[in-house]
Parts: structure tokens; sequence; C-alpha cells
């Protein structure tokens, strides 16, 4: 069964590639990516394009782009979705399932779930209520290395971001914010783990407040 992965470079979608990629007769053929135009940073996580790239070489996997232009409607975000998707398909006909890494949120579910079904695709969920406090030790402790590449400074302190994801992270987060930041209390980028061939090596950059809220941290490629 062919499947493609609903890519965010963090450390969810990573550790569902490591999932799937542990169950019989599932091959992972692509990552799909939606990519703002201007700013050529994977939405949302912020992540480099370069970087998104470096990630994909590191899975061993070919990566489809879908294209939003900043503060994206929904419905443009999802015409977009649709033609990535297409172009899936023409490229793996037989590819009609697509894996995403929620953990818990219903609602992001059933959009999910609603969205996939006019398209004709059907949507997996391999990390779906997962324990999230056990899930982010169990990544921790699988290898897994990420930074909090932005964080929500209306549910985090902005200090959190460009931080390591590892034990002592998890050990100091408040209690109200979730161990994944499922919530979107912060968002990572991942450079290493066993879904990679090999780690990325990056350094930090400038940190940047947007929206009066997200603090992000640019991380790139170490040269």
């Amino acid at each position: 069964m062919q499947v493609v992965l609903s890519w965010s470079g963090g450390k969810d979608a990573a550790w569902t590639l490591h999932a799937l990629r542990q169950r019989a007769g599932i091959e992972v053929v692509a990552l799909l990516t939606t990519v703002t135009s201007g700013y050529e940073r994977i939405a949302m996580h912020g992540i480099r394009r370069e970087l998104l790239q470096a990630q994909a070489v590191a899975t061993g996997l070919p990566v489809i782009e879908a294209t939003i232009p900043p503060q994206c409607d929904n419905a443009t975000y999802e015409a977009s979705f649709a033609d990535a998707l297409a172009r899936v398909r023409a490229r793996w006909p037989d590819c009609a399932r697509i894996a995403f890494g929620d953990l818990f949120l219903a609602d992001v579910r059933a959009w999910r779930e609603a969205l996939c079904s006019r398209l004709g695709w059907t949507p997996l969920f391999p990390l779906f209520g997962s324990d999230t406090a056990a899930l982010a030790r169990e990544m921790v402790a699988g290898g897994l290395h990420a930074v909090l590449c932005c964080v929500d400074t209306q549910q985090l302190d902005a200090a959190f971001s460009g931080r390591e994801f590892d034990a002592a992270l998890l050990e100091e987060l408040p209690a109200a914010v979730d161990p994944c930041g499922e919530r979107g209390e912060f968002h990572t980028l991942v450079h290493a783990g066993p879904m990679f061939t090999r780690p990325l090596a990056i350094v930090p950059g400038e940190q940047v407040l947007r929206d009066d809220r997200f603090a992000y941290t640019d991380f790139s490629a170490a040269a």
C-alpha cells in the first residue's frame, strides 16, 4: 500500500514516517509539504526550503510542494493541496492514501477527513490518540533530535524558541502546555532521528516576533 506523508518538517511528521516504516505492507512514496511563496519556507513552521530539501534527502523521499501565498485563505489552501495530490497521483497512480501526524485534535482530523473525501483520498492518522507525554518521551528516547523553531507566545514563553526538544525541555514545560505542542504551543524542526539516513547540520540565526505573537528562530544549514 502506497502512502504519501503530509510533512511539516517537525517531530510529529517525522515520527509518523518512522511509525509507518515499521508497518508491513506500507510504502511511503513521497512527502507533501505546504510552502509559503515569497518567504520560501514551510508554512507555519517557518523552516527554510533548503532545510526541507535536506530533510527529504535524509529520508530518501521526494518532496511534492503545495505553494500558498502569505495570509492564505482556506479555499486557496485547498486548491493548492488538491493540485499537489493530483501530482502525486500522476506519479504514483496506485497511491490513494495520505498520512498525517495529528495527535488528538478531533476537529482538525474531521476537517482533513472531509477534505480528503472530497478529493478521493483516504487519510491515515498513525499517531492519533497517543498519550502525548509518553509519545514525547518515546521520541527523545528513540533518537529523534529537534529544535523549537516557532513558539506561540500567548501559550509559552518566547525564551523556549530555539531550544532543543529534549528531556530537559519536557521537564520545564508549564503544565498547561502539551508536551508535543499539539495545541499549537510550539513547532519544531527535526534535524536527526531514525527516519533519517544522516543528521542535518543546522545553525540558529535571527530570532523574530511575527504578528506580535509568534517567536521564530531562523535555522539554516551549517556551512
